[in-house]
């Protein structure tokens, strides 16, 4: 009896500690390089997170992958094996994101990125049963963009992309919705993010005379399709995508960008939302709590793509707490089954309503049309 009260004293302490155990949030951003005007207001975003969910400490690794998949992927290898993390927040962009679902599945750890395209959750399958994401998936956007065309008179369409993933999905998914509405893509053309000018593009693009051009590029870097286009004297009507709705593509695209058309998050207007808007009141919770931090002004919707990360987490946590400790291969898998059953959860860019086949789970609540008047954001009513 004497030999057992130290064991069983042991095993209190033991228990006592598993329960305390500390929750431990990694996350990747691309805060440098091309991407970095999306992947700093991400960062700053991870500071507003909460400290605590589900009683326990939640701990946050924050790493800079410098909008490099190579980078990108080393960060998810050091998070899962050096930090043992039980959820990866990341990375910003569609490229570095893709690269991180082998790792991710290899090691059995929920990922949630912050990057746009369709192909990082979809077709599923074994590996993409770990990756959720919150930013809306291409096809959402684009038929967005194909309908606002239609309606405005526009017959034929000239494309200009990124040469990644990013640029590539795009003009898939956009390519869907071209055909739907009956537009004609008269110009297909490719640039890096790192480019400095686009002149040859840029002449293509003229001699085929679209009546609109699409520009599938995101933050600073796609402003320089339209800053060529300008230059060359084009009158036409200009679109980009969601992935420019920053402050920091306002001031690089300048006069340049005036009369511009995209679709976004909802979070990108919340204030000249309808009150009927059912995601004005959680959109407007983000913008406030990020400015209190930050200054008036400074949100963005990449932010708020890593605030719903955040909301996605805090209400998966609880739920995975009943099934197992924080540390452990189980606590990851019941993490990523209770992401997969968050239902009617209102974040800053839509409701989210997860399923085993839709790991974004955002519907048309998670999109509006917006013009760039004056140097600014104008909500278009549909």
């Amino acid at each position: 009896m004497k030999l057992l009260k130290p064991i069983a004293l042991a095993a209190l302490l033991l228990a006592s500690a598993l329960a305390q155990a500390d929750i431990n949030v990694g996350v990747t951003v691309s805060a440098t390089g091309p991407a970095a005007s999306l992947g700093i207001p991400e960062k700053n975003t991870i500071a507003l997170m909460p400290k605590t969910i589900g009683g326990q400490k939640v701990n946050y690794i924050v790493l800079d992958d410098a909008s490099d998949t190579t980078a990108a992927v080393n960060n998810t290898r050091k998070l899962i094996s050096e930090n043992k993390v039980d959820i990866i927040l990341g990375s910003t962009t569609t490229p570095n994101s893709l690269a991180m679902i082998d790792v991710a599945a290899e090691n059995q750890t929920p990922v949630i990125s912050m990057a746009a395209s369709a192909r990082i959750i979809e077709p599923m399958d074994a590996k993409k049963k770990w990756i959720f994401k919150t930013p809306q998936n291409d096809i959402m956007m684009s038929l967005a963009i194909a309908e606002h065309m239609a309606a405005n008179g526009v017959k034929t369409v000239g494309f200009v992309g990124f040469s990644d993933a990013y640029g590539e999905g795009w003009f898939q998914e956009f390519s869907k919705a071209a055909d739907l509405k009956k537009l004609q893509i008269v110009a297909n053309e490719r640039y890096s993010r790192t480019d400095t000018s686009v002149t040859g593009q840029t002449l293509k693009m003229m001699s085929a005379k679209p009546d609109a051009v699409l520009i599938a590029g995101s933050g600073t870097p796609a402003a320089l399709p339209q800053k060529s286009l300008k230059e060359r004297g084009y009158t036409g009507k200009i679109y980009q995508t969601h992935g420019v709705a920053n402050a920091d593509f306002l001031r690089v695209g300048g006069k340049d960008v005036e009369g511009t058309f995209l679709p976004a998050g909802p979070v990108l207007v919340a204030e000249q939302l309808p009150a009927s808007n059912p995601v004005k009141k959680s959109a407007l919770a983000y913008v406030s709590a990020y400015e209190a931090a930050n200054g008036k002004g400074s949100v963005s919707t990449f932010g708020a793509h890593a605030w719903d990360t955040g909301l996605l987490m805090t209400a998966a946590v609880p739920v995975a707490l009943k099934k197992a400790q924080p540390g452990t291969p189980e606590f990851r898998a019941a993490l990523r089954d209770a992401l997969e059953q968050v239902k009617e959860l209102p974040g800053a860019h839509g409701v989210f309503n997860m399923t085993p086949n839709d790991h974004l789970g955002l519907d048309q609540r998670g999109r509006v049309m917006v013009k760039i008047e004056n140097g600014a954001w104008k909500y278009i009513p549909q």
